[in-house]
């Protein structure tokens, strides 16, 4: 079993790390003062860059008290020693961090135009850039922004966001920044991410299982695959060789991942029994039935006056045969989905089930099935490693596969 750290994994990331934190003219300019804030709270350096929209948004002022960096603005302030400005912060710079980013500096960015401070860093850089898109709904879903975002994601930009929701001119949609907690968890992130996994093989497993009763009904849960596609997803961008064993779900499998799909707790043993062997890391993200009919009706059961009955029995525990039979160095990772006493059952499971790490979740509201976000909360044999807090699915699969990378060494 491997070693796992008590709550320090992440939060680590950033201390002494400088983070170039980019400001632009949009509403959302208000939430980046809390960002810097809390970048600092982790150990970072921040010096921010505003353009001159952003200056009339919120003062250079409040950045410079809050970071306690002189801010910069004009694309013809001299750098220290007589150096030009934007060559020597964004040599100095771990990661490039836009927030909010407006429609046009996300136009820039794709054309390669540099004609202001911003987008001139943005040409120099070379440490990772993350951006956190944040415009009216109408703007971010027109064709001409979706496109540009294509052209930066396939250069290696990291999006954090947007989310969706009501808006500042009254309408709602996507296109709201995202919260500050859940950019920090992506800088994070984005800066030990790129290849990480390359060689490695992981297992992800998704979704619900559906037992059958009779050739019309069956036996299901309220699991959408959304955070097993997550991981998956997050694993391929880290460059994993990926199998996703998956039940029943409505959403489209990540690019580059080998998909097996399974229909019943029967099958997903299967598949996953037959893939574990070669694989280096094993995650368990499906909401896998604990029980299953006794016997499948061939013909459909009839309704009648009186009451149904269905004896059910145990399906076997695919986590437990991991544990025992797992190869020298694998990690092995479960999740658990719970309504209380989230802790305390989460790392019952974890020793029971012979884990590395276990991802809780409680699940109801605006988080867990269903929805596109979720609350982790990781667990190792020291205690609690992170808490995601409330995070878009792909940032909460992206901290758990960093937590997985930091205690395997890979």
């Amino acid at each position: 079993m491997l070693p796992t750290g008590g709550g320090k994994l992440m939060n680590d990331r950033l201390s002494g790390k400088t983070v170039l934190l980019g400001v632009t003219g949009g509403i959302a300019a208000y939430k980046a003062a809390e960002l810097v804030r809390m970048l600092k709270k982790r150990g970072a350096g921040v010096h921010v860059v505003m353009t001159g929209s952003a200056t009339r948004f919120v003062t250079p002022m409040t950045f410079a008290a809050l970071s306690g960096n002189a801010v910069r603005t004009d694309l013809f302030d001299e750098g220290s020693e007589g150096r030009i400005s934007h060559i020597e912060l964004s040599a100095r710079a771990d990661v490039l961090v836009i927030a909010p980013a407006t429609a046009n500096i996300i136009g820039k960015m794709a054309g390669g135009i540099a004609d202001d401070l911003l987008s001139t860093l943005v040409m120099a850089a070379r440490c990772p850039v993350v951006i956190a898109p944040s415009m009216n709904c109408r703007m971010y879903e027109s064709p001409a922004l979706q496109r540009n975002i294509g052209v930066l994601k396939a250069d290696g930009v990291v999006l954090a966001g947007p989310d969706s929701g009501p808006m500042a001119c009254n309408e709602y949609g996507i296109g709201r920044m995202s919260e500050p907690g859940e950019i920090v968890a992506v800088v994070e992130v984005a800066l030990a991410r790129s290849g990480r996994l390359s060689g490695k093989k992981v297992l992800v497993t998704a979704g619900p299982t559906f037992e059958d009763m009779d050739p019309v009904r069956f036996i299901g849960n309220r699991s959408s695959g959304k955070m097993g596609y997550a991981v998956a997803a997050e694993a391929v961008s880290m460059g994993a060789d990926v199998t996703l064993v998956t039940g029943p779900v409505a959403i489209e499998p990540p690019q580059g991942a080998l998909v097996v799909r399974v229909r019943s707790a029967e099958g997903m043993h299967d598949a996953v029994i037959k893939s574990a062997p070669d694989a280096d890391i094993i995650i368990m993200a499906a909401a896998v039935a604990d029980y299953t009919p006794e016997r499948v009706s061939g013909s459909k059961i009839k309704k009648t006056s009186g009451a149904l009955s269905v004896k059910m029995v145990k399906t076997k525990d695919i986590l437990a045969a991991l544990g025992k039979a797992r190869k020298k160095g694998q990690v092995l990772v479960g999740f658990a989905a719970e309504t209380d006493d989230i802790e305390k059952n989460a790392l019952k499971k974890l020793k029971e089930k012979r884990l590395d790490l276990i991802a809780a979740n409680p699940v109801g509201g605006e988080t867990g099935f269903g929805s596109d976000y979720n609350i982790l909360r990781i667990y190792g044999h020291a205690g609690l490693v992170r808490d995601t807090g409330k995070v878009t699915k792909r940032t909460a699969a992206a901290v758990l596969i960093d937590c997985i990378s930091e205690i395997s060494g890979f």
